[in-house]
């Protein structure tokens, strides 16, 4: 189907069946894609396609591509554990299906880890690769005990379910700095803390825990990765400090040989959000000048 916007047509197509579903849009014209100015991917995980929309608007430049992780957005839902592997592969198959040969693709949080995943198994796939704040945890001095925090919310979530076990993950990705050696021995933040019940509905479903620990506990390919040159970007927000996911950044970057390419504001900051306000049109500014 196509939806008519005051900048550009959205076209919204489904590749694969059932269990397998990953819904996606195109925004604008595939065929105004070049070898100079291919087609951008722009993703996130668990975060689904609406999380792009502003973004996708900033950059009327070329074709922009979103989607929906599997069991996130208009995907099929479910209760097991997502793979890194599971989402790389689910990316290949949406760029096979757009038949316009390598894309360029902006992958943040753990999109940024299901892209370093697919630079390394279907390399073809992408010209530039920009990983924004991937949260991975192998390459931290404090790996062992972000490794036994995310163990703990994983029991939490089994346990309590979401309200309890989104207080801990809100609680641990807004930690500034390494994380302490006592910190499960600390009191366990209160879901009401973040306006959240932490009554336990039984449901399951919840994408992003879901993704966990597979999203933050991926070993990266270093040798492919190594391979791309100064068509890997890794890059970290000039305001997300010493977070988790800007602490991944540069861990991984230091682990291929990469600078960290800042970009404006934080780990959410090509969009605004109330209260939590973004900077879309510097954000794509940055995006458009690293993707040459």
């Amino acid at each position: 189907m196509s939806e008519n916007t005051a900048e550009r047509t959205i076209a919204t197509h489904v590749v694969g069946d059932g269990e397998d579903a990953i819904t996606y849009d195109v925004h604008g014209s595939l065929d105004e894609a070049t070898a100079d100015r291919p087609a951008l991917f722009v993703f996130g995980a668990p975060m689904d396609a609406s999380g792009f929309q502003q973004l996708a608007g900033e950059l009327a430049d070329r074709p922009v591509i979103t989607y929906d992780p599997r069991g996130a957005g208009r995907n099929p839902v479910g209760t097991d554990d997502l793979s890194v592997e599971q989402h790389a592969e689910d990316l290949h198959r949406v760029i096979s299906a757009l038949g316009v040969g390598p894309v360029d693709a902006f992958g943040t949080s753990g999109g940024a880890v299901t892209l370093l995943r697919l630079l390394a198994a279907h390399p073809e796939d992408v010209r530039t690769a920009v990983a924004h704040e991937p949260p991975l945890a192998p390459g931290l001095p404090d790996r062992d005990t972000v490794l036994d925090v995310l163990a703990d919310l994983k029991r939490t979530y089994a346990a309590q379910g979401d309200g309890a076990a989104m207080a801990k993950f809100i609680a641990l990705v807004t930690l500034d700095g390494p994380v302490p050696d006592d910190y499960l021995e600390r009191p366990a933040p209160d879901p009401a803390m973040f306006g959240m019940s932490g009554d336990d509905d039984g449901s399951r479903t919840n994408p992003l825990l879901r993704n966990m620990p597979a999203l933050n506990t991926y070993e990266i390919d270093v040798a492919a990765l190594r391979e791309r040159g100064d068509r890997l970007v890794i890059a970290a927000g000039v305001e997300s400090g010493d977070s988790l996911a800007a602490r991944g950044a540069r861990a991984v970057a230091a682990a291929v040989g990469r600078p960290v390419t800042e970009f404006p504001s934080h780990h959410g900051g090509f969009m605004d959000q109330p209260g939590y306000p973004g900077d879309p049109a510097g954000f794509a500014a940055r995006l458009r000048e690293v993707l040459g």
